[in-house]
Formats: C-alpha cells, structure tokens, sequence
C-alpha cells in the first residue's frame, strides 16, 4: 500500500493508534484538505480468542478497510530501525490517539510537532488508563484534550479541550466511544488553524493532577472492605479489561452487571446474600446486586439463574 500524495502545500502527517479511541480520528485525518498521510503505526498483530488468530489492531484494520499506508507495526517504537523507517517518510507533523508508547523526542520536534488527543480532563487523568479512572472516581464532568506532546506522560501544553457532561451512569466502552467521536471533530477542527500558526499552546495547571497506570488483571477483583457504591463503579470502569469477579467457593465468578440495595441487618461484608430472586455481595456499606454473571466455563447468565440450588447466607427483601 502507498500513501496519499502530497500535492499543494499539504502537510505530511504520521498517525501514532491502535486502540478503538483511535479509529474515528484517523478516518478525519485521512480527509483532512491539508494534510497527506504520509503513514500509520499501530502495534502488530495479536493472537485472539481460543483459536489465537493473528489480528490486527482497530486502527491496523481500518487501514485495511481504507487502503491507508504504509502501515508500520514495531514491537518498540523507540527502536532504532522503527524510528529509521518513521523519519524515511519524511512527516512533518505526528498525530497520536490510544498508542500505548512514549514518543521518542526525534518525533516532538518535526516542524508542526506532534499532537496527542487525550480522553480526559487533562491535568486530571494522564496516563494509560484515564477513561475507567474516569468512572471509577465518579466524576461528573470528563473532557476530550488537544495537546502538544513533549518529553513527559501527558504534560504537554493544551491546543483545545472540549468539557464533556456525565450522566453517572456510563460503562467504559459507550464512554471510549462518545469521546472517540468528539476527539476526531476536534481534530478536524484545530489541525488547520494549529498548521496556520493560530493555535497558541496553554501550559497545564500544576494542580489537580491525577496518574493512572496500565490495568491489570488482578485489578478487577470485587473487594467487598470497599461500598457497593464503589464496586457498582468499578464494574462499569473496568469493563471489558480487566472485567470484574469475585472468587466464590474457589473458583472465579466474572460479574458483568449489577445495581446497589441497602445492607440487611445480619449483613457480614464478603458473604453472599439472597436479594429477591437473586444473589447480592454483602459490602462493608450497602449490597451489590448480582445482575448478570459469567461461572467459568459457561456462559453469561442472570445472577438468578445462577443462583439456583445454591446455599446463600441469608434472605434479602
């Protein structure tokens, strides 16, 4: 595959994603009246599911879908024959959206730079995992972030930041996606004047900073120390990596939906409890209503229907 030809006065662009975030501001780019696409990185090829296919990132596969290229997956984008290959296609400008590595500073200083559009409220929520922090906080208010990328983990200064509403009720995916459609719209819009010299950069606050780090798959655990008000979240945030369980007679119960009820008055928190028709995790303030569930080796069910001919420790109302 070849790249768009220059032509005019275009700019020649190299986009940085991989993840889903990344797919709708790609496809604005590949549009964009002044900017040719000069390439597209993305990490390689992963095994998935029980039967380990090979398959290519989103962004890899909509390269496919649209003849977009030359495609470069390095496993390090720091390595010295990555970045060889990067600065062959002689980009003027980097943009990068859910890529997963630092930028070598090689990138940072192309003539227009390189742009990271960011799903959070930036200062609050750098790093890997700003979309289930999010959610897992409770904020009422998340934001998509245009910025100019230096040496540090989402410090650099802000082109533009659109504040976007929360209704409280959000799951990771829907969220991912809603912020993936409202960062293309603004890249579309700023790229022009940014090329244009009429963007100037605004340095981040130094308060209210939070970091996240990438999630792992013991993060998901259902610590019921912690309110179901929390847990509800966190089953929300952390869906589907690295999903939520609890460990139930020695073996792992993926939880997939639930909703929050008051606590009972014999309510021990870690005990499973009978709530209506189905069960509930006694927390250390309220109940976790297990609505939908996923025993290991079956497949997704209602909290009801699992728990049929199971022992719990008390009734609920």
């Amino acid at each position: 595959m070849t790249s768009r030809p220059a032509g005019g006065d275009r700019v020649r662009a190299i986009y940085l994603g991989s993840g889903d975030f990344a797919v709708p501001a790609l496809r604005r780019l590949a549009q964009h009246p002044e900017i040719a696409l000069a390439g597209v990185v993305t990490a390689p090829p992963r095994p998935v599911g029980r039967r380990q296919v090979l398959t290519p990132t989103p962004v890899g596969a909509l390269c496919e879908e649209l003849g977009l290229g030359p495609v470069l997956s390095p496993v390090r984008l720091r390595a010295p024959a990555a970045l060889a290959a990067i600065i062959a296609l002689d980009p003027a400008l980097v943009v990068l959206a859910d890529y997963g590595q630092l930028v070598p500073a090689t990138l940072l200083e192309l003539p227009h730079g390189a742009l990271n559009l960011h799903p959070s409220a930036l200062p609050r929520w750098r790093g890997a995992a700003p979309v289930p922090a999010t959610i897992l906080a409770g904020d009422r208010e998340t934001a998509v972030t245009l910025m100019l990328m230096d040496v540090g983990l989402d410090t650099g200064p802000l082109l533009a930041q659109v504040p976007v509403p929360l209704g409280g009720d959000e799951h990771a995916p829907e969220l991912e996606a809603r912020l993936a459609a409202i960062a293309a719209e603004l890249l579309a819009r700023t790229l022009g004047p940014w090329l244009r010299g009429e963007v100037v950069p605004v340095p981040q606050a130094l308060s209210g900073v939070e970091l996240t780090r990438p999630l792992r798959r013991e993060d998901g655990r259902l610590d019921a120390s912690r309110p179901a008000a929390e847990l509800e979240r966190q089953v929300r945030a952390y869906a589907p990596w690295p999903g939520t369980y609890l460990e139930v007679g020695g073996e792992r119960l993926v939880v997939t939906e639930v909703s929050v009820a008051p606590s009972g008055p014999d309510d021990e928190p870690g005990t499973l409890v009978r709530q209506g028709r189905g069960p509930a995790l006694a927390t250390s303030g309220g109940r976790l209503i297990l609505e939908r569930v996923t025993p290991p080796g079956r497949r997704p069910m209602s909290g009801a229907d699992w728990l049929r001919g199971r022992p719990v420790s008390s009734s609920g109302r």
